[in-house]
């Protein structure tokens, strides 16, 4: 797909991308949106010149979530089937992405839009950002096994069954986000994250993202198995002998992956 978007802006600077929804006014999520973001992480999970990446909403909404208008007809045979495989793979682009992908919630996040900020490795709010769940307002469902990854179980049926708006003080609070931020300084916050990530190893990144993924379902033993098993792949790479040549010469590495 080409570098221009309908439904997106995309820039890259010293090894970080930075996403932002611009689908006016409120970044609602429809097939042309999902479709975007599909080939945009995709893109991104390839790229060399991308270590990590910045997730953000443009205007005061990051995402009011699913476009309405969009829903798919009850009685067409096939129609809800082609709809959720789409909205799945639209969060699975972030999820499986192989760079770490940082949401910086800067307003409302509701529904597919809360999900969406779910589906990022790292989640930094604004004073003014919030998460809702409003399915349960329009007689829907949804949600509730991306909302359990990050809330505890008790918040998780909160959020779930009352639609409430959980704002990013309380986020911060309950351990959902890493940092709440003035609405000036979430940018400049989420990029020196990004810019502290695009500083190590890149394979090492993309291994420990790898691992987050994998191991997440698996027992301990059998997940500290796959992560011993990144450890051996990385051992013989050239990021990993940069890594350790910089430390003993107490120099900055300079990785090409």
């Amino acid at each position: 797909m080409a570098d221009t978007y309908e439904c997106f802006k995309l820039a890259v600077s010293d090894f970080v991308a930075t996403v932002t929804l611009a689908r006016a006014p409120v970044n609602a999520q429809n097939r042309r949106f999902r479709e975007e973001i599909i080939a945009i992480f995709d893109e991104l999970s390839d790229r060399s010149d991308v270590r990590a990446i910045v997730l953000t909403g443009e205007g005061k909404t990051f995402s009011a979530g699913a476009d309405l208008k969009e829903r798919p007809a009850v009685g067409e045979a096939g129609a809800y089937p082609r709809h959720n495989r789409l909205v799945r793979e639209s969060f699975n682009a972030v999820m499986e992405c192989e760079k770490p992908v940082i949401a910086a919630i800067n307003g409302a996040a509701i529904g597919a839009g809360c999900v969406l900020a779910l589906c990022c490795d790292i989640l930094i709010a604004s004073e003014q950002g919030f998460l809702s769940m409003t399915e349960v307002d329009v007689g829907l469902a949804g949600g509730v096994s991306h909302v359990r990854r990050f809330f505890r179980e008790s918040d998780a049926r909160l959020l779930i069954y009352t639609a409430r708006r959980i704002a990013g003080p309380e986020l911060l609070r309950t351990g959902v986000v890493s940092a709440c931020v003035p609405a000036d300084a979430l940018l400049p916050t989420a990029h020196g994250i990004a810019a502290e990530i695009a500083a190590k190893s890149p394979s090492a990144i993309r291994a420990a993202k790898r691992s987050f993924n994998v191991t997440e379902n698996l027992p301990l033993r059998d997940a500290y198995r796959f992560e011993q098993s990144q450890t051996v792949a990385l051992a013989s790479s050239e990021d990993t002998k940069e890594a350790q040549r910089a430390f003993a010469e107490k120099r900055k590495p300079v990785f090409k992956g």
